[in-house]
């Protein structure tokens, strides 16, 4: 199957379309006693596709199918593994959807899907409910269980062991197509793991764009690993939704390059939106004495880590002090005075430079 392109990059389908997929298929089987080679599905967005069935199986109670994920140009590490879906008849009616080998469990709250509840969201819940339903002999109603062979290997490559869902990845998707925008997805990746600290009842986040920020919050502040977000370059973003979710208080911490940016204003330190790291390092040594020569040969560094050696060994070490403050002056002029976010400045093997604590 061909799907549309978006911006010139193609399109996939979603680990919820699989599984909706599959399970209408093995209920047909089962129904029917034929076994598709393909099946057409309506996803949530309405987008019709026919998919290419596999693993078909049929016992006189059960039949089974699969689906292959597609993800399209999107980067998602579910690509090409395969969804299944195993579909039991039952005469107590309605159509019961659980998770298998290879699913997650959810274990924390802030998701969609409630803890202890099998880490199926609800569009594609009622996406399978509504196609088995369709297809089942009146009066009858199913079991329908969602397994993942290759699951439990691929989840500890998602944001699920983040998000407290165990033992496997999750059946997702609220349109049923995966659109090529991996930043969206990623962004909304963090608002759900922002979201779940905060109902899992951490008032405190530490934000880290990177995993130096991380490894000092969790080894000198004590951070509960569920309580860092590491957020890439999305600095600006992660602050406004920890404000969004009533996080109190954000440590920012991260490699001088990284937060010479922020103390810039740029809130995402992706280089495509500007550097300014020496200009911003340079000027802060003015403020705290550095002579013309100094400034100068900061500006002609071509690293952060660099420019920082020469203000240490000329002194100018209070320099970092006024990166961090001049970064939570940014800071407040995006989100205000709440959260209270306090600045680490770090070189690169996770040793503080300076702080506006």
């Amino acid at each position: 199957m061909t799907m549309g392109q978006a911006g010139g990059l193609r399109k996939g389908f979603t680990t919820g379309t699989c599984a909706q997929a599959a399970a209408k298929a093995a209920t047909i089987m089962l129904a029917t006693g034929m076994a598709p080679d393909q099946i057409e599905v309506e996803t949530a967005s309405g987008v019709k596709l026919s998919l290419a069935i596999i693993g078909r199986r049929r016992s006189n109670e059960t039949a089974r199918c699969g689906v292959v994920k597609d993800a399209g140009d999107d980067p998602d590490v579910t690509d090409k593994a395969e969804i299944y879906a195993e579909v039991e008849l039952s005469n107590r009616g309605g159509v019961e959807v659980l998770g298998g080998i290879g699913v997650g469990r959810v274990t924390k709250p802030g998701l969609p899907v409630a803890p202890g509840s099998w880490a199926i969201n609800p569009v594609p819940l009622s996406m399978i409910t509504r196609d088995v339903r369709r297809h089942l002999p009146d009066g009858v109603g199913a079991r329908v269980t969602i397994t993942v062979p290759e699951g439990e290997r691929l989840a500890p490559h998602t944001f699920n062991p983040r998000l407290g869902i165990v033992g496997g990845i999750s059946i997702l998707g609220t349109t049923g197509i995966v659109e090529p925008r991996s930043v969206e997805a990623y962004k909304a990746s963090l608002a759900l793991e922002i979201k779940v600290a905060r109902a899992s009842g951490h008032r405190r986040l530490a934000v880290c764009p990177g995993r130096i920020g991380e490894a000092m919050c969790r080894s000198m502040l004590g951070f509960p690993q569920e309580a860092i977000v590491v957020v890439g370059d999305h600095v600006g973003f992660a602050l406004q939704e920890c404000r969004r979710n009533g996080v109190e208080e954000v440590v920012l911490a991260g490699h001088v390059g990284k937060l010479a940016k922020v103390a810039a204003g740029l809130m995402n330190t992706h280089n495509v939106h500007g550097d300014a790291r020496m200009e911003t390092m340079a000027a802060c040594a003015a403020v705290c004495g550095a002579g013309p020569d100094l400034i100068s040969e900061v500006l002609r560094q071509e690293t952060a880590e660099a420019a920082s050696m020469i203000l240490i060994s000329s002194s100018l070490g209070k320099t970092f002090d006024q990166i961090a403050e001049r970064a939570l002056w940014r800071i407040r002029m995006l989100v205000g005075a709440e959260p209270r976010v306090s600045c680490y400045i770090l070189d690169l093997k996770g040793q503080v430079l300076g702080s506006s604590v």
